[in-house]
């Protein structure tokens, strides 16, 4: 997942390099946290009070590559989750990981052990041996407001407690798909992402894109470089809700347990839909039902149009997985399918996978 992560991801686990290709920076006690805030600084404001709550993490790694196997050193960033230890992430910060260390904004550095992750929503949980750590608030998943202030800390190249700042610029965006040279996997976790143009870089992955109340709205993950679009600053983080759910569940059980449909799909362009007078403009078309699934049971069909999942609306593949998060296993919700022109509705419960 080197070339993937090095193209998309913000993390300079990007050790994904020659075995002598390194890059570790020396931890220090983050500047300025001890002088008074004026009261007209949001973003200082919130810098203060996240700043202690975000670490530098390092990690040795082995990966198998085409280029046979690979060793390196890299830099990520993450979030204090829990006053006991438990320390947020991205996968791909720790992925291959044969040591970790948690640096801290006051200097110090803790050995971390791996407590599980989730490719799938590009979510990894760390652990220090230490109490009393400065947990972050996580916001209760309500969606972030287009517009609002969004303070991006983390470690980008290595510049511990880097504060940059801008708007969220949308929510429930999805990654370009020929970005995602990752897999499945890859393309499952870049999807129902907060943008944001607060500059993101390699190093801040796993960092807190935090609102102005100080509160974590999303885990930082990736950008798309200037190179590849000519726009720049385009930051993603994975919502809070997101990330607090898989979070939750990696420390309980080691595993995440999510809905499952049992369909793959892909967007439905408007142009795809104008061409063949469809009834609608956009939405997520079933290429294949899997057969036991859910979705099968029920009468889903290859070439049907899912527009909604319960209340929510389905406009394309990023909308379905960002919904079905949104549920547990074992929920009944109502399917909506365009099929031959007709709308259908579907009583379906939804199944359940493991990662």
């Amino acid at each position: 997942m080197f070339g993937t992560i090095l193209l998309v991801g913000c993390s300079e686990h990007e050790t994904g390099t020659q075995e002598n290709n390194t890059a570790k920076a020396s931890p220090q006690a983050s500047s300025g946290q001890s002088s008074p805030v004026p009261a007209h600084e949001p973003v200082a404001k919130v810098a203060s009070k996240v700043g202690p709550s975000v670490v530098q993490v390092n990690v040795r790694a082995v990966r198998e590559t085409p280029l046979g196997t690979q060793r390196g050193e890299g830099i990520g960033s993450g979030v204090i989750y829990r006053r006991d230890g438990y320390i947020v992430t991205n996968n791909h910060v720790i992925e291959g990981a044969t040591d970790v260390h948690a640096a801290f904004a006051d200097g110090t550095i803790e050995d971390a052990n791996i407590v599980g992750t989730d490719p799938n929503t590009e979510i990894a949980v760390i652990k220090v041996d230490r109490d009393g750590l400065p947990a972050a608030t996580f916001a209760d998943g309500d969606t972030p407001v287009v517009g609002q202030l969004a303070v991006a800390i983390g470690s980008p190249s290595g510049f511990e407690s880097t504060v940059t700042s801008g708007v969220v610029s949308g929510v429930g965006r999805e990654f370009p798909p020929e970005l995602t040279s990752g897999g499945t996997a890859a393309r499952s976790a870049l999807t129902d992402l907060i943008q944001t143009d607060a500059a993101i870089s390699p190093g801040n992955s796993g960092g807190a894109l935090a609102d102005r109340d100080g509160e974590i709205i999303g885990i930082n993950v990736a950008y798309l470089p200037p190179a590849e679009t000519g726009a720049v600053n385009l930051g993603f983080a994975i919502p809070s809700d997101t990330a607090v759910s898989v979070v939750n569940q990696l420390i309980e059980k080691g595993e995440v347990t999510t809905p499952y449909l049992g369909v793959l799909t892909t967007d439905l362009s408007p142009e795809d839909a104008g061409r063949f007078d469809l009834p609608v403009d956009s939405g997520a078309l079933v290429e294949q039902v899997v057969p036991g699934s859910p979705a099968r049971e029920v009468g889903v069909r290859k070439g049907d149009i899912i527009t909604a999942l319960g209340d929510a609306r389905v406009a394309g593949y990023g909308d379905l997985l960002g919904v079905l998060r949104d549920h547990e296993p074992g929920d009944r919700v109502t399917l909506t399918i365009f099929r031959n022109g007709d709308e259908k509705k579907l009583e379906v419960t939804l199944g359940e996978t493991s990662q």
